[in-house]
């Protein structure tokens, strides 16, 4: 039977990954037109822009083994930015000296190539998992269904897949009293490099936690001089239904102050609020599983809320299927 995965983010995908090379068949869905969950970026005339995720770390020595095979593929590198903090007003060198990984030539280039040939159906929202006499079948908002499968893996954010585990309720219960963080994101573009040494800061005490010019990343050079900005999860709480050009307004101010050089009107501008970008706390579970209904569930909110957790949460949501289905 085939196994049905909800969600083509990094967990989902190093779920799919670890099953099919096990040589068990897989069937995933995704509500976005591609993959990439936050890792995804947006695309336009000049190129791509790393909307959500910034660069991921490793920490575990699996993981670190798939970033290095990811290397020999090309689709990551290392990125060795000039980084600051702001603090206090002040601009000041990191002494930050994290090894960081991107995508290359953009964030959502893992996921793509991780999916590889992998049977997918995008733009397809599933709402609802139900067992049959012997088998799974989802339902999508669209009124199509699918299946038979023999097991079902469901790797979205928490309250996306709280209401997909209805047929376990502790897994649901579960899923929906995990807490998530929303950050809103603006991109920024200048036809002319803005006249500073910055290429990634982190800022303390502001609404804006983050920023970096996508230019300086591997494999992004060109025009025009694009910078991403990620503001604080307590800003965007309290800003959470601000309208996009406001949102952009305030982050393009505070971002001219921070900075250090002259900041002219950008060219474009680009608003994205993630609701779910970070879980508030993390977790233990690896991956969520009821193994006598063949239901699992995974996601970078099961562990670190990183890349890297999502990743392993992908593999634990495999090893604990297989786990059970060699038995």
């Amino acid at each position: 039977m085939t196994i049905a995965i909800i969600g083509t983010g990094i967990a989902g995908l190093s779920a799919a990954g670890a099953l099919h090379a096990a040589g068990l068949d897989v069937q995933l869905f995704d509500k976005s037109r591609g993959s990439g969950g936050r890792m995804a970026c947006t695309r336009k005339d000049f190129g791509a822009i790393d909307i959500g995720a910034q660069y991921f770390t490793s920490r575990d020595r699996r993981f670190a083994d798939a970033v290095q095979h990811w290397r020999s593929l090309g689709w990551v590198d290392e990125w060795k930015p000039s980084l600051y903090d702001f603090a206090d007003g002040q601009l000041r060198p990191s002494q930050d000296e994290q090894v960081r990984w991107i995508g290359t030539p953009r964030m959502s280039s893992i996921t793509r190539g991780l999916l590889g040939d992998l049977p997918v159906r995008f733009s397809c929202r599933i709402t609802e998992v139900f067992h049959g006499k012997e088998n799974w079948h989802l339902q999508s908002a669209e009124g199509e269904s699918f299946g038979p499968f023999s097991h079902v893996v469901v790797a979205t954010p928490p309250h996306q897949a709280a209401p997909l585990l209805a047929a376990a309720p502790k897994l649901a219960s579960t899923a929906a009293g995990v807490t998530m963080e929303p950050v809103w994101a603006v991109a920024l573009a200048f036809d002319q490099p803005l006249d500073t040494p910055v290429e990634g800061c982190f800022a303390h005490d502001s609404a804006i936690d983050w920023l970096a010019r996508n230019r300086d990343k591997p494999g992004r050079a060109g025009k025009p001089d694009i910078w991403t900005l990620n503001a604080s999860s307590r800003w965007s709480r309290q800003h959470l239904d601000l309208d996009k050009e406001a949102v952009i307004e305030q982050l393009h101010g505070l971002f001219a102050e921070q900075i250090g050089c002259a900041v002219p009107p950008p060219t474009f501008a680009h608003a994205h609020r993630w609701l779910y970008a970070r879980p508030a706390a993390s977790h233990e579970w690896g991956a969520l599983a009821d193994p006598d209904l063949g239901l699992y569930v995974c996601g970078d909110w099961c562990l670190s809320g990183r890349v890297e957790g999502a990743w392993l949460s992908g593999q634990e949501a495999a090893r604990k299927l297989l786990q059970h289905h060699t038995r």
